[in-house]
């Protein structure tokens, strides 16, 4: 079930079962009739409370409570169930002059006040703990999740995007440079060994820096243009703004690859690869255009293939950043391929508003 419509479910479920035994505690535990217009006052103190939780829970997550540890959130979360207690008890004095519920000597008794604002305060904490159980689980599980997902991505990066067939690739073409051009042979050996160092790193950590990640995608295509030469072209249009956002590690390079594999390498005549990044509305526009056609998963073992890596591609997204990440692969005109992919600048650390 959508946890939005989950949390409402349990919001207003909760607060009209409280509502409820508050009718049943006056009628049995204290033997009197209960008016209509007592159990609109009842009505009306659980809506208080549903409206009350609902804020304290936005307050929460837009001010990150729910990122800190126990020492920084505890004070934080009592002084909220204060707070609740307080206007709840308030509210609750203010609606009973319309229905008739007023009573001044009681509204005013200290002793009244301090005794009814902890039985408040208690409801909200019970509220509090029950809410922040269920987040602590619910992250619990991500991070679970999540690293199952980056075992699987290192397993998959060590057998297909860097397999011995790339590595012996490039070393071929290392070889052949030598004799003719030393000195740019050095620079694709120190390429290759920052692609690996990268790859076995890439395990440690969910998110890199965007420049560090974009760092091992030039070092690809310049080994891959030693192997392609001339059929191989690359344009690159880098908003300086990318660095300032944190991706997937090995993810952009993974996709270029794609688009090289499955695209521009499969054309006799040669392609051009095209990495375009730029910043709107605070997320990482980041778009892979190559030469070539993408088709549908469907039939071949091959097609197949690609379609599980964009699966797990889509997957990594979803562990990572919830729904707040877009990815998407598809023909933008007869020979060219458009890869989008839209990254927020922070990844799922706690429950965002759509969770």
């Amino acid at each position: 079930m959508n946890k939005v419509r989950l949390y409402w479910i349990i919001q207003i479920g909760g607060w009209t079962i409280f509502a409820f035994f508050q009718i049943l505690g006056d009628q049995y535990f204290y033997n009197r009739e209960v008016s209509n217009n007592r159990m609109a006052f009842y009505a009306m103190e659980a809506f208080f409370f549903l409206v009350l939780t609902h804020l304290y829970r936005t307050v929460m997550i837009k001010s990150g409570w729910l990122a800190l540890d126990f020492s920084r959130l505890i004070p934080r979360s009592i002084i909220g169930v204060i707070i609740i207690a307080v206007l709840s008890y308030v509210l609750r004095s203010l609606v009973s002059i319309p229905l008739g519920q007023f009573n001044a000597t009681v509204v005013f008794s200290l002793p009244n006040f301090l005794g009814l604002s902890a039985v408040y305060a208690l409801i909200a904490f019970v509220w509090t703990m029950g809410y922040l159980i269920y987040h602590y689980f619910e992250r619990y599980n991500l991070s679970l999740k999540r690293q199952a997902a980056m075992h699987e991505i290192e397993l998959n990066n060590l057998k297909s995007q860097l397999n011995p067939h790339f590595i012996f690739n490039s070393l071929n073409s290392i070889r052949a440079l030598v004799d003719e051009d030393p000195s740019r042979s050095k620079h694709a050996i120190t390429q290759l060994s920052m692609i690996l160092r990268n790859t076995l790193v890439s395990n440690q950590k969910s998110l890199t820096n965007f420049n560090e990640e974009f760092r091992t995608v030039r070092n690809y295509l310049g080994l891959e243009s030693i192997r392609y030469e001339e059929r191989l072209q690359v344009d690159l249009d880098i908003d300086p703004r990318s660095a300032d956002f944190q991706v997937p590690p090995l993810m952009l390079q993974t996709l270029v690859e794609n688009g090289i594999k499955h695209g521009t390498s499969q054309l006799k005549e040669g392609g051009v690869i095209h990495i375009r990044t730029f910043v709107e509305n605070d997320r990482l526009h980041i778009e892979i255009r190559n030469s070539g056609k993408f088709k549908k998963m469907n039939g071949s073992r091959k097609k197949k293939k690609i379609g599980l890596g964009l699966l797990n591609t889509k997957k990594r997204l979803e562990l990572i950043y919830g729904d707040q990440a877009e990815f998407n692969i598809d023909n933008e005109s007869n020979n060219t391929v458009l890869t989008e992919l839209i990254l927020p600048k922070h990844a799922q650390t706690y429950e965002s508003d759509n969770s």
